[in-house]
């Protein structure tokens, strides 16, 4: 079977923002431009594409991220040809944050959306953080201009400023605000104004007005000079005085914005149908192709230390990366991007992780919710397989030809929910919901204690966790109490000690015998758990030693102090004796968790607590209330500026003080200030306050 677009003629894009920025709707008018709905659906309405989950509808934002396929030719050309973009529209919600990193990390380019008048947002922030992990090209839309305290100008140097990146700026806007009715086209130098009678789908290119010529051209300067950095021929035309021409600026601008080094940025207003079309040409122009990107890099399977690179191409062995879990009432979906070879129904293939064999029963393109039959999926492109056993981040493979990709990377969970079926009857359901969400969602992380069989839900923050519980009730039928949502603490150590751990047990006939000498040490932030072996002589066996390694992480888990998990240690095995007859792998398991809980004792534990990097936007008659509150809430603050006519606090305020805050800050200020919370870093808590947190988990 052919391909259905040659590979050059493929994007595959992203579109992401802070929460409230536009995406959604910037998604619903590409689909309508692009003829793939008829009807433009509105966010306020319910009734978008993308956001199909009757959560995301009820609320009006995005909770999991939906992928929708279209199809485009440049508009100013008739005769050229059509190209297939495959979008995907994501949260801007900081709670599902896992959403963003997983689509980023399949996608090849992206499109960001900022709010005309907030501009750079701290969710703006975190999802280019994410972009550079990837090296994901991308572009920016200023969304918005219509509305009252729209700056396009401001939005361009909080780009350059916030987020350390050099815009290209491409489009003008022709008035602000209400009056925002058009672009100047820096490209072509002509202005786009649009015809109100017909919603501003259509419009009329006119020459530049008189009073924006001299901006114009000073913007069409700076632009060609940006260009000149980057392009050589671009550089000679220009220091020569030389015409350069559409072509060149385009083909400079492609070669920027694959090297991140130019981020192309438009203007417009989404909801009235304005610039949409414009930054779909761009798309195609400035944005990659698959193979435009680096050729993908895995381990092989049967030698990790060996690295392979598969190229993008149709008749490469199949490399693919099941990067998104969907379980609705068909069964469960699984997101596949295939970066080499082809994936064909009926196929066999192989899941890197488990090494079983998997069958492709049904191979779909995905609409949104809808789905399309299709036989195969080539290099480069995006399908869903259905019924196929796999959890996100797995790799699927040729069997003859086996490699593993890279997984995702998942943030730490910060808040903590306990949760109890209410009848007999519904134990089960919670059971297998939880299961089904779980696989969905990496970033959800389940827990039962096994003294008290309670059932803990870890999540990205209250909403994440809120979303879930409805979602057990109305997918699965699970009617559930909940408890108050708790910080998910940690417990770490400041100094490094040498700690004995001796286990023997005489009983009749066969003893057990275990001895260890432990170097347990503080290790750097965000490293997390490593354990080393410095024993020379055999003093503790070869065969022993990963059984003291597993039962260190044992009592990792189970705390110092106050029960919450250990992190950031280092722990060397250095010395040790064992009995011929008596030793055993068991033995030296109990003796390396006591050598490693008696050593954290005297290491100076100390329990961290996440800490959230809060921004509030307030009106200023009520900055000094919210500033004396966050400073009640044990918060730093860290700046305060100008926005918009509004001032905006940021602010470093520990999680466990923040439970409830949406109330207190609308109470205080009459319902007008807003804030946004994203996880910053965890820190140690005061002596009074972990004295506290000991006391009520029963520790000491």
């Amino acid at each position: 079977m052919a391909r259905e677009y040659p590979l050059d003629r493929v994007r595959n894009i992203g579109i992401i923002a802070h929460i409230d920025a536009g995406k959604t709707t910037t998604t619903e008018r590409i689909l309508y431009y692009t003829g793939m709905t008829h009807k433009i659906g509105e966010v306020h309405d319910g009734a978008t594409t993308t956001d199909y989950m009757e959560q995301e509808r009820e609320r009006g934002i995005t909770i999991t991220s939906a992928a929708v396929t279209c199809y485009w030719q440049r508009r100013q050309d008739p005769k050229a040809p059509k190209y297939q973009i495959n979008i995907i529209d994501t949260p801007g919600h900081v709670d599902f944050t896992i959403e963003v990193e997983r689509s980023l990390r399949v996608l090849d380019g992206a499109c960001v959306v900022f709010d005309g008048v907030a501009g750079v947002e701290p969710q703006s922030e975190t999802v280019w953080r994410q972009a550079d992990r990837y090296h994901v090209p991308r572009m920016c839309f200023v969304n918005k201009l219509d509305r009252t305290g729209a700056n396009f100008f401001r939005c361009v140097d909080m780009i350059t400023e916030r987020l350390k990146a050099r815009p290209a700026v491409m489009t003008l806007p022709i008035g602000i605000e209400s009056g925002f009715k058009g672009i100047v086209d820096l490209l072509r130098m002509k202005a786009l104004v649009w015809k109100e009678e017909t919603l501003g789908a259509a419009f009329d290119t006119l020459d530049i007005p008189e009073d924006l010529k001299a901006q114009a051209a000073e913007y069409r300067d700076k632009l060609v000079e940006q260009c000149a950095d980057v392009d050589d021929d671009v550089a000679a035309k220009y220091l020569e005085g030389g015409e350069v021409t559409e072509a060149d600026i385009i083909r400079a601008l492609r070669k920027g914005c694959l090297s991140t080094k130019l981020i192309p940025t438009f203007c417009g207003s989404a909801f009235k149908n304005k610039g949409v079309q414009f930054m779909l040409d761009a798309v195609l122009d400035l944005l990659p192709s698959p193979i435009d990107i680096p050729p993908v890099k895995g381990k092989d399977l049967r030698d990790e230390s060996k690295e392979i690179i598969r190229q993008t191409k149709d008749d490469e062995p199949l490399t693919a990366l099941a990067f998104k879990l969907l379980n609705d009432k068909f069964g469960q979906l699984t997101f596949v991007r295939v970066y080499a070879g082809t994936l064909k129904k009926g196929a066999s293939v192989m899941n890197a992780r488990t090494g079983r064999r998997l069958r492709i029963g049904r191979l779909v393109r995905m609409f949104a919710d809808k789905r399309e039959e299709i036989e195969e999926c080539c290099a480069g492109g995006i399908a869903a397989v259905m019924g196929i056993e796999c959890v996100t981040g797995d790799t699927l493979c040729d069997e003859d030809k086996p490699i593993v990709l890279e997984r995702l990377t998942v943030p730490p969970a910060v808040v903590t929910l306990a949760i109890e079926p209410k009848s007999k009857a519904d134990q089960e359901k919670m059971g297998i919901g939880l299961g089904r969400l779980a696989a969905e969602d990496p970033s959800l992380r389940l827990k039962t204690d096994e003294e008290t069989a309670q059932t803990t839900i870890a999540g990205m923050g209250e909403l994440h966790l809120e979303i879930i519980v409805d979602r057990l009730k109305r997918e699965y039928g699970v009617e559930a109490n909940v408890g108050k949502p708790q910080v998910a603490y940690r417990e770490t150590i400041t100094k490094s000690v040498e700690q004995e751990g001796k286990y023997v047990k005489q009983t009749g006939g066969r003893g057990q015998y275990g001895h260890v000498w432990l170097r347990v040490m503080p290790n750097e932030t965000g490293k997390g758990f490593e354990f080393d072996s410095k024993v020379v002589g055999g003093t503790v066996p070869k065969e022993f030693i990963p059984a003291v390694e597993k039962g260190v992480e044992g009592a990792l888990l189970r705390g110092i102090r106050a029960g919450y998990p250990v992190v950031d240690v280092k722990v060397e095995l250095f010395d040790g004796s064992y009995h011929d007859v008596d030793s055993n792998a068991n033995a030296f398991e109990i003796a390396g968790s006591m050598a490693f809980k008696d050593g954290c004792k005297q290491a100076g534990p100390i329990i961290l607590e996440p800490v959230m990097k809060v921004e509030v936007v307030t009106p200023e008659d009520w900055m000094g209330d919210v500033i004396g509150d966050l400073n009640s809430r044990r918060g730093q603050v860290q700046g305060m500026e100008d926005r918009a006519g509004m001032k905006v606090v940021s602010a470093l305020v520990p999680l466990a003080e923040m439970f409830g805050y949406a109330n207190a800050i609308r109470s205080r200020t009459q319902g007008r200030a807003s804030y946004t919370m994203e996880f910053g870093h965890y820190e140690a808590v005061p002596n009074n306050i972990a004295e506290a947190i000991i006391a009520k988990s029963g520790g000491g």
